[in-house]
């Protein structure tokens, strides 16, 4: 993909319910065009299909990943799932954008990464919250020094359940629990402005299945900075953030990671607010990522500018530090 005007080709593999999401923005982007999906089941990937005017539908990923009409495929699998579905696309010369959390832990993540240099495939996480045009104008002014040095940050995510002991996030077999489901945020959040940390302490309640309920890590970098993070899934919080710089405030009142609005304060200042662009689309678009996978396959770049790989392990390596702490094993891993 080199040429600037080329549709892109996607495939999309799984049908749930951001599966659905994802492509119901991308059926609405002139330069992308979905042409396959694939489900467990044909029965599930034809309905899926049907949906959304898809013209082919598959019942096992194996043959999505071989299908040579497809540029690059959306893994919107459980994250559990994640390494054998975007490996398997990557080795039959797919390149992937693939949901987060990029994988169960750092080595699958590796192995991905390792897998997309071997083949000179693109390869990116779907963290969405990177390429949102208001994070991105936070990520800027945090740069550009207007608050000065970062001193804290605070982020959360929890959602109130409660859920079964079947549900998916109960489910270790699934990567079940609240870190890697929604503690990906905060923690991305985090690094996204710091970097990796150098120090990280966690502490967390668990369920009886062995996956977290709740956690609060504490991260902290050589210059002193430090960040606040926790998620839960089993009590709402107000999914907000800040960042405290020698210099002012930035604050997210809700919703930080897909925000609508920002507000610096500034010592002896009134505060600014930094709205979205209404041009930009909903605050929940996920077009701003599929833009990005596109304009890098355009490029013939194999990875993105906004969501870089290292990045990507840098996090699972923190989320693996974390659940190391908490005490939280999935089926399979080994030391």
């Amino acid at each position: 993909m080199t040429g600037t005007g080329e549709r892109v080709r996607w495939g999309i593999l799984a049908t749930g319910g951001i599966a659905a999401a994802f492509t119901a923005d991308l059926v609405d982007m002139p330069d992308a065009e979905v042409v396959a999906v694939a489900s467990r089941t044909d029965a599930s990937a034809k309905a899926f299909a049907e949906r959304f005017g898809i013209p082919r539908a598959y019942g096992d990923w194996a043959s999505l990943a071989a299908d040579e009409d497809v540029d690059v495929v959306y893994v919107a699998t459980p994250h559990s799932a994640h390494r054998a579905a975007a490996g398997m696309c990557l080795e039959a010369g797919r390149h992937v954008l693939c949901e987060k959390a990029f994988t169960l832990n750092g080595r699958e993540a590796e192995e991905l990464v390792a897998l997309a240099k071997e083949h000179d495939r693109f390869l990116m996480e779907a963290m969405w919250m990177y390429c949102n045009p208001l994070v991105r104008r936070l990520k800027g002014l945090v740069d550009d020094g207007v608050i000065g040095e970062v001193r804290t940050i605070q982020a959360d995510f929890g959602i109130n359940g409660p859920f079964p002991p079947s549900h998916r996030l109960r489910d270790p077999a699934q990567g079940g629990g609240a870190l890697l489901d929604l503690g990906v945020y905060p923690v991305s959040f985090a690094q996204l402005l710091l970097g990796e940390p150098s120090g990280i302490t966690a502490r967390a309640v668990l369920s009886d299945e062995g996956v977290d309920l709740q956690t609060g890590a504490l991260l902290t970098w050589e210059s002193g900075a430090l960040a606040s993070v926790h998620c839960s899934v089993n009590g709402g919080t107000p999914v907000s953030a800040s960042v405290t710089g020698s210099q002012g405030r930035i604050d997210i009142p809700g919703g930080f990671f897909f925000p609508d609005r920002l507000v610096l304060h500034r010592d002896g200042r009134d505060p600014e607010e930094f709205t979205a662009d209404p041009a930009h689309g909903p605050r929940t678009s996920l077009k701003h990522e599929a833009a990005e996978v596109m304009r890098a396959l355009r490029a013939d770049e194999k990875e993105s500018r906004l969501v870089p790989l290292d990045g990507s392990l840098a996090v699972m390596r923190t989320l693996d530090t974390i659940r190391a702490q908490i005490g939280v094993r999935y089926p399979g891993e080994t030391d």
